[in-house]
């Protein structure tokens, strides 16, 4: 699936959900499902700066895509940072950069975070982003 079929994906699922308390308790089920990272990336290397909670991503290139992992203290950040997963996961480091992830203001997840969990969510895509700006390198 493209990036955008991904975020499509999303925005149907989310728009099953009337009233906004629904769609965080989406998103924690969201985050209790996100798989464990391997606990050696759970260091500062991996530690996004600029996240209220403490979030860790880790990523790898295989086969010329990207795979992310990660982990949050937070449960809301942990629904959040597996969406961002689901969306980036298994694509080019190209086409994570080229990527718009409308998927966010679509279903509504920008206006209904509080200031400090935005910057979280800003400081998350821009990390994936330059993980596939590095791989993205590499590989030229």
């Amino acid at each position: 699936m493209t990036i955008n079929e991904i975020q499509d994906s999303i925005i149907e699922e989310f728009s099953l959900f009337d009233d906004w308390m629904d769609k965080y308790q989406y998103l924690i089920d969201l985050g209790k499902e996100l798989p464990l990272i391997d606990e050696k990336y759970k260091t500062e290397e991996y530690l996004i700066k600029g996240c209220q909670s403490q979030v860790w991503v880790y990523a790898e290139l295989q086969d010329g895509k990207v795979s992310f992992s990660a982990d949050s203290d937070a449960i809301i950040t942990k629904g959040i940072i597996s969406l961002l997963i689901r969306a980036l996961s298994n694509q080019t480091p190209q086409d994570i950069l080229d990527c718009d992830l409308h998927f966010i203001e679509e279903i509504g997840l920008k206006e209904n975070l509080s200031p400090t969990r935005s910057n979280g969510l800003v400081a998350m895509i821009k990390q994936m982003k330059i993980y596939a700006l590095a791989f993205n390198a590499q590989s030229k």
